[in-house]
């Protein structure tokens, strides 16, 4: 079974992704299976990120610039890779993401200085990345942050709090860390540091289990003491530090919901073409062939925006909330839809351990969740559409 990109004729693409695309999928389809343990996943992330980084692969989401300004991700390479990797092994396309959220916000507001510590092994598969946002209290409700980070000295910060959810927590060589400074109420008084992971202060509180069972865990800092230095963008800078990392990554969740997608469909189309009920392939039926259909458009919906939002931003447009929202909602969506199809199509075996579509439904539930769950990107939709209005209205009110 081999994924199908055909799509990658679209005008949305030139010849530099059309070959890098063919050849993270050889290299998937061929080597990806020797890393993978799920009864380790933590050694299975480890090895994965090594093998992405020998590979060259971890090139498309970690800049390669450490003097002076970065030179900006192509979002649709990121956008293939994750599609691709998820395809074949939803941990591989968790091990390749977090390098690039882990490291995103470095890239786009790190000093020359900082980028040539942190960029450097993250992109080699030398050392693992995380991004620490979320807490018990504030998720994609980002203002209600209560970390705090409270001045020591003239070159220190003191950080004190929780962070939860934290994807690669317990495995990570350093974190990007948001805190409260106080510069201003609310989003407005917060800032983003680098903190590595055995800074004094900084233990891991618990390990989270999940149903797709990935490196993930609750931080706890205690007057842990950083320099200021580590500070990325300037004082009170963090919501938009996290806005602009994750302006760029919410696209990317979207492509590995199109991957997860993609394979669940193929293993719904091989399924009913070699099951038989009342003597005859399932495919013969009319409800299984409108079900293949229905998944078919899904996709083909949902890949034309994931790689819009992607090409708009790759163009230099300022904002792209609106497009990487409606890709992130629309794609996260339609793969849980198209997933439980396929396993409805498999019948009993379809929530058999070790069947493939029985794990697809365990790894699509998250994306509808993480950065920003779905009721999160309707608002910032309809928020950006009433504001592209309101100029219009006034001038139609005057």
């Amino acid at each position: 079974m081999r994924l199908d990109l055909s799509h990658l004729a679209w005008p949305f693409f030139n010849a530099p992704h059309r070959r890098f695309a063919m050849a993270i999928a050889g290299w998937a389809q061929r080597d990806l299976p020797a890393y993978i343990d799920h009864a380790d996943v933590d050694r299975s992330c480890r090895d994965l990120v090594r093998a992405l980084g020998e590979g060259g692969w971890l090139k498309a989401v970690v800049p390669g610039a450490y003097g002076g300004l970065s030179p900006a991700l192509d979002v649709r390479t990121l956008c293939l890779a994750r599609e691709i990797l998820a395809w074949n092994e939803g941990l591989a396309d968790f091990a390749l993401a977090m390098q690039g959220l882990g490291t995103g916000s470095i890239s786009l507001f790190g000093s020359d200085e900082i980028k040539a510590k942190y960029l450097p092994p993250v992109r080699e598969g030398r050392h693992i990345a995380a991004f620490a946002l979320s807490e018990p209290g504030a998720g994609s409700d980002v203002a209600a942050l209560t970390t705090t980070a409270t001045k020591d000295g003239p070159r220190h910060v003191r950080l004190d709090g929780l962070k939860t959810w934290i994807s690669n927590g317990g495995i990570a060589d350093h974190y990007v860390v948001f805190a409260r400074t106080g510069e201003a109420p609310g989003a407005k008084g917060l800032s983003a540091f680098v903190v590595d992971a055995d800074a004094p202060g900084l233990t891991i509180a618990e390990r989270i289990d999940t149903i797709a069972p990935h490196p993930l865990a609750s931080i706890r800092f205690e007057s842990c003491r950083i320099p200021v230095a580590n500070r990325l963008g300037a004082p009170g800078e963090g919501f938009k530090v996290a806005m602009a990392t994750l302006d760029i990554f919410r696209s990317t969740v979207g492509a590995a919901a199109l991957g997860l997608a993609r394979r669940a469909l193929d293993e719904a189309v091989a399924r009913s073409l070699t099951r038989r009920v009342y003597g005859a392939p399932l495919a013969d039926l009319q409800l299984t062939q409108a079900s293949l259909a229905d998944s078919a458009v899904d996709i083909d919906a949902a890949a034309l925006l994931v790689y819009r939002a992607a090409w708009t931003k790759d163009r230099g447009a300022a904002r792209t909330r609106r497009e990487s929202s409606a890709a992130k909602l629309f794609a996260t969506e339609m793969g849980q839809r198209v997933i439980d199809r396929a396993v409805q199509l498999h019948g009993g075996t379809g929530v058999c351990e070790g069947v493939k579509v029985e794990s697809l439904y365990r790894e699509i539930r998250a994306l509808r969740i993480y950065e920003g769950a779905s009721e999160v990107q309707k608002m910032i939709i309809a928020r950006e559409l009433l504001r592209s209005q309101e100029p219009a209205e006034r001038a139609a009110a005057e």
